[in-house]
Formats: structure tokens, sequence, C-alpha cells
């Protein structure tokens, strides 16, 4: 009888189920008022990815897992397309739970959901702008990396390397013209050892140029990398610990919440729609309907925008909440039993949790330990003010309920991690309203902002 440890132990389905285990027993730990409840899984995760990474990179040529070993180095632990199943999962679970309170929540908070879109993004910008004026060794294309990361936004990854390839194009046909000084910190892109001056490279050749601009989408992809898993850790954690400091009562936010809905006559219009068990046609077709829908692209060229769309994420969230508050096409009935959407949900939310930490842990303990560490501050500084930024004018401007509030924020950080921590921390689906109301205009803010740091004076 043997046990083959190391395909085990290199195998993703035994690494994300290890990572709930374990996630699952941090969560319960609790000091004071506080505990990370399910988000402990992604904690577990970020370390269990980080040591597996250091011990497939260790296994020789000729080793029976080598081939495995490089496989799974290569899938960065996790192949993005569990994060897609998982997310889409997780998603269109809670759009279903929530869909039939949306129409009042939107009565009642609809343009306050599209301020703090923008403001949310709007901040993290600044803030990322202000953190590449004063740390030099920053580049721009990295400082725009940093801010879509911290946001944790991947259409917003996508709008930031076409515009850093499209600047840094315009960058080198203007490099000749530059003075000296400008044409050395576009040659710290180029080549960060500094081994390159102005004095000695008066004009670029094409190899040259092609690396710069290869290095400036080098220098974006850095800065997602590293500031996404700060960005996730700075929009969890405050799910838990914004009612601990301000001393929020989540219960008393929950009836309050009830009674909005209650008032909107949201909750006596959808009572006539009849509840199925569950429909595992009209489910399937939420996430396909929904996927298509994210999967539309905009051209927004003419007005200097790129393209624009929801991706994943967004389409099965607007397809949830809308397909459920109809309730019903045909045959397929989208109104599904709470604890069986609950179920669904707990699950989705477990894995993808668990690969995200697995996935992009190593890259937060890398920039700590070995580079970076001044991407990771800056993603810190930049998650932290957006995620303030939003609670001030949600809490204290705008009255929100803190159930709406918090995905609000989710939304605005188009987190769907945090999204995850704050159905957990307020035991209930409520924070989805909020977050699909928020998130496109968070989504089309970061792409305003992304291109706009852009075209700032940086360098």
């Amino acid at each position: 009888m043997s046990f083959a440890y190391q395909a085990w132990l290199l195998n993703p389905f035994a690494l994300m189920s290890l990572a709930i285990v374990t996630g699952w027993f941090l969560g319960k730990i609790r000091i004071g008022r506080f505990e990370l409840g399910i988000s402990g899984i992604m904690f577990t995760g970020m370390f269990i990815g980080w040591a597996v990474l250091q011990y497939a990179q260790g296994i020789p040529d000729g080793s029976p897992v080598f081939n495995t070993a490089r496989s799974l180095i290569a899938a960065d632990i996790i192949d993005k397309i569990y994060l897609d199943l998982f997310i889409i999962l997780f998603i269109a679970s809670v759009g279903l739970s929530s869909a039939k309170d949306i129409g009042a929540v939107m009565k009642k908070y609809g343009l306050k959901f599209i301020i703090l879109g923008f403001v949310i993004t709007a901040v993290g910008a600044g803030g990322t702008y202000a953190a590449a004026l004063i740390n030099k060794d920053i580049n721009p294309y990295e400082a725009a990396g940093v801010y879509v990361g911290a946001l944790t936004s991947s259409p917003g990854l996508g709008a930031a390397l076409e515009t850093a390839k499209e600047e840094a194009r315009l960058k080198i046909g203007k490099y000749e013209k530059m003075a000296g000084d400008e044409q050395d910190r576009v040659l710290r892109v180029l080549d960060p050892s500094g081994a390159l001056r102005a004095e000695n490279t008066p004009v670029l050749n094409e190899e040259q140029k092609n690396q710069f601009v290869k290095n400036a989408e080098a220098g974006v992809g850095t800065g997602y990398a590293v500031g996404y898993p700060f960005g996730v850790l700075i929009v969890i954690l405050p799910m838990y610990l914004l009612p601990v400091i301000f001393r929020i009562n989540t219960q008393a936010e929950k009836k309050a919440y009830s009674l909005e809905i209650a008032r909107a006559g949201s909750a006596k219009e959808n009572g006539l729609l009849p509840e199925n068990a569950f429909d595992l046609a009209a489910f399937a077709v939420v996430c396909v309907f929904g996927y298509t829908v994210g999967m539309i692209d905009v051209d927004l060229s003419a007005l200097g925008l790129g393209h624009f769309s929801l991706g994943a994420t967004g389409g099965v969230l607007i397809g949830a909440l809308v397909l459920g508050h109809i309730g019903r096409l045909g045959p397929l009935n989208f109104r599904m039993e709470e604890k069986i959407l609950g179920s669904i949900r707990d699950i989705a939310v477990g894995f993808f949790l668990a690969a995200v930490g697995l996935r992009y842990g190593h890259h937060a303990f890398d920039a700590v330990l070995k580079s970076g560490l001044n991407l990771a501050l800056t993603a810190i500084v930049v998650g932290l003010a957006a995620v303030l930024a939003g609670f001030i004018l949600g809490r204290f401007i705008f009255k929100i309920n803190w159930l709406v509030l918090s995905g609000a924020i989710c939304g605005g950080m188009t987190s769907t991690p945090g999204l995850g921590a704050a159905v957990d921390a307020t035991g209930s689906d409520g924070p989805a309203g909020g977050y699909g109301a928020t998130y496109p205009f968070a989504l089309l803010g970061m792409v305003i902002f992304t291109i706009i740091l852009n075209k700032l004076p940086m360098l």
C-alpha cells in the first residue's frame, strides 16, 4: 500500500479543500467582537499557495511529478477557470436571493449608488497619483496596475494595459524631443537598473522601442499582481471591522432594511410569485444569460474611453437581478427557496475564496519578503482611502443602511470576495442589491480614471 503524497499536494482540488477546512477553523477564532468568518479561507489559502509554490519550484527534473509541478506553477497554483466557475455560481445564487428587493433598493438609493461608484474609484485614482508623485521608484505603468489591482478590477486591468500601450508609443514618438531628465525617466521604464542614461542613449533603436512598450505593459501587470491580493484584504477586513469600530448593530440594520423594503411595497408584490424549491434549468439560464451580457463589448473609443464590458461578475449579477425580479419566463421559475440558494452560495464562495487565496497569495508574500514593497504599501493606502471614502459618504452623508452600504462599497471596489465577506458578516443577501447597483458605475469610473492616470504627468 502506498500514497502518492506529492501528487496529492499538487492537486488543485486537494489544495482548495485544505484551504477551506483550515480557513473555516481560522474564521471561528473570535477576538472581542471580531472574527474573520468565511474570509479565513482566503487567508489560509494565501499561505498554503505560497508554501506549495515554494515546494513545487524545488521539485527536480526527472521527478515523477515534475510535469505536474511545472503545470501548477504555470497556472499560478489554481487555473483561472476555477475562479470563473465559482464566481458565477456564487454571484448567480446571491443575485437571485436578493432580486425580489432590488426594485425597492433602487427606488430608495439609486442616484446615491451612482455617486458612490464614481467617488470610490476617483478617490482610489487620486491616492494612486499622489503615491506615484511621492515615490519616484514607482513608474506610471506600475501605478496604473496598482490602482486596478487595489480595486480588484479585471476590466480595469484591460483598460490599463490598452492605455499603457498607447501612451508608451506616444512617449517613444516624443523621446528625441525630450529634455535629458525626461529621457532618463523614460529610460527607467526601459531599463530599471539605470544602466541606460540620456547622455549615452540620445535615440532609441527599434528593438529598444518595442521593449519599452513591452515593459510598460509588464509594469501594469506587475502593479496589478502586487496590488490585487492587498486590495482583496483591504475590502474584506472592513466588512467585519467597520461595524465593530463604529458600533453598527447589524441586527437592527437588518430589521430596518426589512421595514424599508416593506414600505416600498416590494415584499407584497413579490409575495404573489410562488417559489420553486430549485429550478436547475432556470439557474443555468441565469448563468448563461449573465455571462453573455458580461461579454458584450461596448466601444467607447469615440469618447476616448476605449472598450467597456461588465465581465462575468457584472453580467451574471445583472442577469440574476433582472431575471429574479421578473420571477418567471414560461416554464422557468427564477424564484427559488432561500435555503437552497444559500447552500449553493456558501459552497461557491468557500471554493472561490480558497481559489483566490491560492492563486494570488504568493504575490503578496513575494511583495513583502522580496520586492515590490512600495507597490504593496501603495495598494494598501489606495484601498483604504477608497473604502473609507465610500463608508463616510454612504453612512454619514447619504444615511444608507449598512446591509446595502456594505455591498455598495464592495461594488465600488468591484470586489467579489468583498461581497462574499459582506454577505457572511451581515448574515444576509441584502448587500447584493447595493453591490449590483454600484458595480456598473464603478467599472465605468475605473476605466475613465485608469485612462486619466496614464495621461497625467507622472513621467
